[in-house]
């Protein structure tokens, strides 16, 4: 059997299953994943059924690997990268809530993957949160690396402060439909680093993201 995408072309082996994870992340992200059916996702793909089930055999195998790729690709649009004016460390943490405002505003905003995640598998699935919850150690990490590279007081109190922050306002835009919480959260971000940064340290602006 042929495996044919939605526009009825035939689909590469290589390809196969990278479809099946874009197609279950836009549906796992609009319908949930309790309510995104395996039938479904294949109906979207356009992959068999055995296809799939040589890929990811459960769906748990598939809703892991949908959150690894998505972590990724949450990371890569956090990341600051040099640019014609590199970016400080400081101006990279908020450039985070910058880039919080474009995805709120994005047609089709479901809120973060990994909080929905949580909160459909509340119990059981230990896979499924423990990947949450790396990610969410990994972003955490990350934020407290800047807040070191900033010189800031306390980075590692700093960066759950701000950690928090990005929560609340993924969680915000979500369920009040309000993509300025991001613009909110940055300006609270703001004032706890010139409160926690050692006198005389600079800020700016310019920020370039991957």
């Amino acid at each position: 059997m042929v495996d044919m995408n939605m526009n009825g072309n035939a689909i590469d082996a290589g390809s196969k299953r990278q479809i099946l994870v874009d197609t279950a992340l836009k549906l796992f992200a609009q319908y949930g994943y309790h309510g995104t059916g395996i039938d479904l996702i294949l109906k979207e793909s356009g992959v068999a059924k055995k296809t799939m089930y040589k890929y990811f055999p459960s769906k748990e195998d598939l809703i892991v690997e949908v959150l690894r790729q998505y972590g990724q690709r949450f990371k890569r649009a956090l990341t600051c990268r040099p640019g014609p004016k590199a970016a400080g460390p400081r101006q990279c943490l908020l450039a985070i809530f910058d880039a919080a405002v474009e995805w709120f505003e994005e047609d089709g905003y479901h809120g973060c993957m990994y909080i929905n995640a949580m909160g459909e598998y509340a119990e059981g699935s230990s896979e499924i949160r423990r990947v949450c919850q790396e990610f969410k150690d990994e972003l955490r990490d990350y934020i407290a690396s800047l807040c070191t590279s900033a010189g800031v007081s306390k980075p590692r109190v700093i960066a759950n402060e701000i950690s928090l922050l990005l929560e609340g306002a993924i969680v915000t835009a979500q369920v009040s439909r309000k993509p300025d919480a991001a613009e909110t959260a940055k300006r609270i971000a703001d004032l706890i680093l010139k409160n926690a940064s050692p006198p005389g340290s600079s800020s700016g602006s310019s920020v370039h993201r991957r």
